[in-house]
Parts: structure tokens; C-alpha cells; sequence
């Protein structure tokens, strides 16, 4: 379940360092990814590929909006739609954009993904750069803050965590 956190009020201060890092560089890329902005994704999307376990959470919050967005679950077609969507969307202002790394994204936030059967997995920086841009395209359809889906992610995380 998500908690509805204010985005404007929402403090990251109760997490620890790396959790914080984590946070604070995805909430300035998404910001960035959303408003289009190219010379404010550059370096936000740059110190979120030097925060370790940035992918894990961020996929954590795109599986949550892809189950969010479809909540009958998402077939072939959903996941091709999904992913031109997001690419017809980023590639004016973000040219690298990189449709095999989203469609990584999708498939590993889906469980679908292994990287051994890829002859050209992504690197953690790849991933850092474009799963901003998969997340504010995802936003748009559920129109809800991104601090919720962060949020229940890093509970997610902390979860599997506790239990291993």
C-alpha cells in the first residue's frame, strides 16, 4: 500500500546515508525527466548512476506503477506500448535515450529479466540514465507523487531485507 506523502514536505532525512542518496538524486532526475529539462537530468541522473542499489529501488518503483497502471496485468502489447510510449516521449529532449535499456527496466521490474541470456546487458550507469525517464512516463498515467511510490519501494527493499 502507499502512503500518501506530501511531495512538497516529503524529507528523506529519517533514511540512512546511501537510502538518502538514493532519494534525494532520484527525486532530482524524475523531477528533471518531468519537466523535460535535459540540463538538469544530466547531472542528476550522473550522481544517481554513483548511488549503489539505485537500480533495485528505482525498479521497485517502476514495477509498483506498471502494477499501479495495470492492474489486470500487463501483456506483450502493454509492455510495447509502454515502452514507445516512454521513448516517443524522451527522445526529443534526451536524445541517448536507449530503448533495449527500458525494455531491460521493464522486463527486470517485472521479474522477466536475466541478464546472462542478454548478450549486451546494461551497466548500472545505463540503467540509472534511463530509469528516471521510465518513471516519469509512468507517473503521468497514475498522476500520483513520486515520493509515494519511493516511499513503499525503499519499505519493499527494507522488507526483503529483514528476511533474508
Amino acid at each position: 500500500m502507499l502512503c500518501h506523502a506530501d511531495p512538497v514536505t516529503t524529507t528523506w532525512r529519517h533514511l540512512p546515508a546511501p537510502a538518502r542518496e538514493i532519494a534525494e538524486t532520484a527525486t532530482d532526475a524524475v523531477t528533471a525527466a518531468r519537466a523535460r529539462d535535459a540540463e538538469a537530468y544530466a547531472p542528476a541522473v550522473e550522481r544517481l548512476a554513483a548511488a549503489d542499489r539505485a537500480g533495485l529501488v528505482l525498479g521497485g518503483v517502476v514495477r509498483l506503477l506498471l502494477e499501479e497502471g495495470h492492474p489486470d496485468g500487463l501483456d506483450g502489447d502493454d509492455v510495447r506500448q509502454v515502452l514507445e510510449q516512454c521513448v516517443r516521449s524522451a527522445a526529443p529532449w534526451w536524445p541517448d535515450v536507449d530503448p533495449h535499456v527500458l525494455l531491460v527496466l521493464l522486463a527486470g521490474a517485472l521479474g522477466v529479466y536475466d541478464p546472462g541470456d542478454d548478450e549486451n546487458p546494461p551497466d548500472p550507469a545505463a540503467i540509472a540514465r534511463h530509469a528516471p525517464l521510465l518513471v516519469a512516463d509512468l507517473l503521468a498515467v497514475t498522476g500520483r507523487p513520486f515520493a509515494e511510490y519511493l516511499t513503499a519501494a525503499f519499505a519493499e527493499v527494507a522488507r526483503t531485507e529483514l528476511h533474508d
